[in-house]
């Protein structure tokens, strides 16, 4: 327990660099499998294959998207940027952490029902306004108010947080363009469907612009979380 409390913002940094690294290294893995998802010259089956691939690679970030935040705002709390976390705020956050964690897994693992879409899209909603309450807390917090304390030389919180809230904007996107892929496979197994096709080879087409606006925001907030650079 000693140990724990003296290493735990290192402990902490450690879990969230992992995090991080299964965000961007998932995202790169969903990218690539996408081009085989669409290529229409490959079985049905062999299709469908490469899209589970893809979703079991997707989970992982997801994960680590999910844990980014409880882990910086728990470090937050010692770097005396969050003080509204002390004392029980701290268990209450991690709460209600678990319960989206827990969705973004049985949304995983029940990918193929109705039940899974569902939670999906259940999930999808509660981003909304935390998307929004994170936009609002970093603006506060240029302005010298809110809940997060942040000043001279440690803007870069607030700036990371707003830089997280607008990945999790494409990562909606991005969600949806994968929803659909469950749906329109139902269709394209009951047949050939020439406009279930050209729809997914679109959306996943938009999707990859997505993609790389994606990680290029994902660098910037590894970049300002290693240099603190304001």
């Amino acid at each position: 327990m000693e140990f724990l409390t003296a290493n735990e913002l290192s402990i902490l940094r450690w879990v969230h660099i992992l995090a991080m690294v299964y965000w961007l290294g998932g995202e790169w893995g969903v990218f690539q499998t996408s081009y085989n998802v669409t290529n229409r010259n490959l079985s049905l089956d062999e299709r469908k294959r490469h899209m589970e691939t893809a979703y079991r690679i997707d989970i992982l970030a997801r994960t680590g998207i999910v844990l980014l935040l409880p882990l910086g705002l728990h470090m937050g709390k010692l770097y005396g940027f969050v003080p509204l976390l002390e004392g029980a705020g701290i268990w209450w956050m991690w709460l209600f952490f678990a319960i989206w964690l827990a969705m973004t897994w049985t949304a995983f693992l029940k990918r193929e029902t109705d039940l899974g879409i569902t939670v999906t899209m259940l999930e999808e909603k509660l981003r909304y306004p935390l998307i929004l309450s994170l936009f609002v807390v970093a603006f506060l917090a240029f302005q010298g108010s809110g809940p997060i304390v942040a000043g001279e030389g440690s803007r870069w919180y607030p700036s990371k947080m707003a830089l997280y809230a607008f990945a999790l904007c494409i990562g909606l996107f991005l969600r949806l363009v994968m929803r659909r892929w469950t749906a329109r496979f139902r269709v394209l197994a009951q047949g050939p469907n020439a406009a279930e096709e050209a729809a997914l080879e679109r959306e996943i087409g938009h999707a990859r612009i997505a993609a790389y606006i994606y990680w290029i925001t994902i660098a910037s907030v590894c970049f300002l979380g290693a240099v603190k650079p304001f």
